[in-house]
This record gives C-alpha cells, sequence and structure tokens, in this order.
C-alpha cells in the first residue's frame, strides 16, 4: 500500500470525532516539561525521486560479501546459497505479512516444520526438534531451563571456548530464573574434562561448542561423559555445516543440541534475522520451548499434521509455560529446510570437506604461528605482529577483511587473529588475504 500523509482536514475531522479542539488538548494529560514544544529538527521533505536518490545514496555505504572479500566467522558463515532456497520461500504459500515470525496457518506450514524438525533429528542424531528458536544465542538460554527442569539444580557450567555471544545471553537470562551460571577457563584451546569434572558438580547442564569459538575440536565426547556421570545435562553447541564431517552430538551422548541456523540457508543480512535450532533425547520432549509439529492420520486414513505440543507462554499458563522468548522463526528455518534438502547428505559432506581442506590450505599458506596448534574445523586463530583490531582496519582499506580480532572478547588474544574458511573461498582468494596480511605487515 501506498503512504500518504494525513492533511490538516484529516487530523480536523478525527479532533472532531475524539471530542477535543487541538491536539495539544489531546495530550493535556502529559506534563508540560515533558512534551517537545517546537518542531522536529529533520530535513525538508523530499520529492519522491529524490528521496529514492538519497536512500540509494545510503545503501552504497553498506559493504557485503558480494564486495569485500571476507575471511570472517565467529558465529556466522557466508556459505553459497542457491537460488532455489529463496525462490521456494518466497511463494505466496509460505510468505505473509507475518514472517518470518509465522503462524501455523495451514497443512502446507505444518508439514514444513515437521520436515525441519525431521532434518533437525538426522543431523544431530537426537529423537525430537522444536518448530525452530528465535537464534543461536536463545536456545542456550532455552536448554538451561530444560535441564533446570530435569534434574532440579540451579548450576550451569559454561565452557570458556563458547561463542561470548550465547555465553552473555545465559548470564543475562539466568539471575531471573534463579540460576548460578560458571565459566570453565580453556587449556591451550579446548575445553579440559578434568577441569569441567572439578566445576561439575550439582550442575543442571553443562553447554560446550563443537567445533568451540576458535575453531578448534574439542573432546566432546570425554565432556559429555562428564557431564552426565555427574547427572547433568550435555548440551552441545553445535553448526550444522560441520555435521556431514563431525560426529553428531546424540552419537557422543548429548542430550541436547543447539545451535545458530544461519549457515544452513541463511543469507548474513547484517546480523539477522535467522533461526536457531533445538533438539534433544525424547525423555525432554514435554520441557521443550515451543512448539513442536506431530504427523497424524484423520478420520478417513489420510496423513495430516497437527501441533502436538505448545508450552509457550502465549498459549498455556506462565507459569507452566516452558519459555517466554519467542520461539518460532518458521520462513527461515523453512529456507534452511530446502537448503538442507538441496544439498543433501552427499552435498553436506562435500561442503564441509571443502571447509577443511581449505583452511588447512589457509594455515600453511598464511605462514603464521598458531594460536591453539590443535586440529580445528572452518576457522582457525592466528597470532600477529601488530594488534589484530589495527591489522583488520589497515586490510579493510584494501578490500579485505582478514578475520575476527579474538582480543575484543578474550584478554590476552589483543593479537590474534581468527580466520574462517567457507566453501566460497578459493585458493586465489587466500592468496590474496596472504598478500594484504603482508602489506599491512601483520
Amino acid at each position: 500500500m501506498s503512504f500518504g500523509s494525513l492533511t490538516a482536514a484529516d487530523r480536523e475531522r478525527m479532533l472532531e470525532a475524539i471530542g477535543v479542539e487541538s491536539v495539544e488538548e489531546l495530550f493535556r494529560d502529559i506534563p508540560a516539561d515533558m512534551r517537545l514544544d517546537r518542531p522536529l529538527d529533520v530535513p525538508p521533505a523530499l520529492t519522491e525521486q529524490e528521496l529514492v536518490s538519497h536512500l540509494g545514496e545510503l545503501a552504497a555505504r553498506n559493504v557485503d560479501v558480494g564486495r569485500e572479500l571476507s575471511f570472517l566467522g565467529a558465529g556466522m558463515y557466508d556459505h553459497y546459497l542457491p537460488a532455489v532456497a529463496e525462490l521456494v520461500a518466497q511463494r505466496n504459500e509460505l510468505l505473509t505479512a507475518y514472517t518470518p515470525y509465522q503462524p501455523e496457518m495451514s497443512q502446507g506450514t505444518l508439514q514444513a516444520i515437521f520436515e525441519y524438525q525431521t532434518a533437525i533429528c538426522e543431523l544431530t542424531g537426537l529423537d525430537v526438534s522444536n518448530a525452530s528458536g528465535y537464534d543461536g544465542t536463545t536456545v542456550a538460554a532455552d536448554a538451561c531451563l530444560v535441564a533446570r527442569a530435569a534434574t532440579h539444580r540451579a548450576k550451569i557450567v559454561v565452557g570458556e571456548t563458547v561463542n561470548p555471544q550465547v555465553r552473555a545471553v545465559v548470564r543475562t537470562f539466568a539471575p531471573g530464573f534463579g540460576m548460578e551460571v560458571v565459566e570453565v577457563p580453556h587449556t591451550d584451546g579446548v575445553t579440559s574434562p578434568d577441569a569441567l569434572r572439578k566445576a561439575v558438580e550439582d550442575a543442571a547442564c553443562v553447554i560446550f561448542q563443537q567445533p568451540n569459538f576458535f575453531g578448534c575440536l574439542e573432546p566432546a565426547a570425554d565432556l559429555a561423559e562428564v557431564a552426565n556421570e555427574a547427572g547433568a545435562v550435555s548440551v552441545a553447541h553445535v553448526d550444522l555445516m560441520t555435521l556431514g564431517v563431525l560426529e553428531a552430538p546424540g552419537a557422543y551422548g548429548c542430550q541436547i543440541a543447539i545451535g545458530e541456523g544461519q549457515p544452513a540457508g541463511n543469507p548474513l543480512a547484517f546480523g539477522g534475522p535467522h533461526y536457531g535450532f533445538l533438539a534433544a533425547a525424547h525423555e525432554h520432549i514435554r520441557r521443550l520451548p515451543g512448539r513442536i509439529v506431530g504427523e497424524t492420520v484423520d478420520s478417513q486414513g489420510r496423513r495430516g499434521y497437527v501441533l502436538t505440543l505448545q508450552t509457550r507462554e502465549q498459549h498455556i499458563r506462565r507459569e507452566k509455560a516452558t519459555s517466554n522468548i519467542t520461539t518460532n522463526q518458521t520462513l527461515l528455518a523453512l529456507t534452511g529446510l530446502i537448503y538442507l534438502s538441496w544439498l543433501g547428505p552427499q552435498g553436506l559432506r562435500e561442503v564441509g570437506q571443502a571447509c577443511l581442506a581449505l583452511s588447512e590450505h589457509a594455515k600453511r599458506r598464511l605462514d603464521r604461528p598458531l594460536a591453539f596448534p590443535r586440529p580445528t574445523a572452518k576457522e582457525f586463530a592466528v597470532r600477529l605482529r601488530r594488534p589484530a583490531e589495527d591489522v583488520v582496519r589497515d586490510a579493510r582499506a584494501r578490500g579485505v577483511h582478514p578475520g575476527y580480532p579474538l582480543g575484543r572478547d578474550y584478554a590476552g588474544m589483543e593479537d590474534v587473529l581468527m580466520v574462517a574458511l567457507t566453501e566460497k573461498r578459493s585458493a586465489a582468494d587466500i592468496d590474496r588475504l596472504a598478500g594484504v596480511l603482508d602489506e599491512v605487515g601483520a
């Protein structure tokens, strides 16, 4: 719909209908010192042509991965997105004015959610998935609530190698629910099972990341075993795009798998919106946040889909709700499903293998000391001769974003740069990165 501003005559008719003589009288109950008593300080109105030109100039200030070579990762990754994913997701049956927070309004939408849940369960090796989460950080908070309900404990143990944004959300969320957060420091880039064992007593859950924030591969099976032996719920924060080459969380004993769905089918989109995923062992099904779609048959034996569980406070009494966080991103999760279906098991494996091969090639080509000389997947950290923030600034001036400065989140790592490789990068791109790092004295 086109937008047309109100005219003075429109305002007069509205005031008359309300029964007041002026806008000032309409707001008479607001104290005078809280009201703006001057015109808004905004530029004069533009014509439509001038406005379109101005918006184009503003948009041109944004830099995207199509115009600048990027090796950024840290939770958001530039994977190739096929045209079919966006094409199908934008069909009128799926795209409405209420997206991406989509209601379960038709059998088609319910079936799409059911198939999304199936894909997440197959990838994570777990029994049940909810209909999606808000993003990869809030699903961690939700997992903590699931664990608290399952164990009746209040301590959350989180590895320091978990994404700092995930840890920040958990720390913010926990006090409101009477929970304590304990962080386990890393040892040479990974979480030590022995250090975890000292912290896990009386814990509701243990959250670790595989691969972790530094790109290093954690001793995931050992960490899950330590958590499970202590009676805590083991929670793995994983990247779906690595599960073609890494073992599924359910296979090494985790009870819950969570993560950010953006790498699997969604664009970077300047940081969002995206979708989170949460899968769990069957014993936790009634504690999961949000909604779960199930398959059934009608009275005539025809296959149908229904909302089997709805556990948000919008649906049931607040005291019985499992989450008060927005727990559905159907359109974005559907796009992820389309992408994963397009990719298939072999394609997922090939993407994972390409990321591994490119990252190993980049380690050799950059020829800089590894911050953590351990096996990695998709990204790795190197030490530079200059502060990483300064290197990023100087490299950006040359059209290359070389990676993520770990000093932003970890003390003592001001000279450490984390470099991410996806299948979209090439050997020539890595050569360019190496050349730019040499040019800026990194």
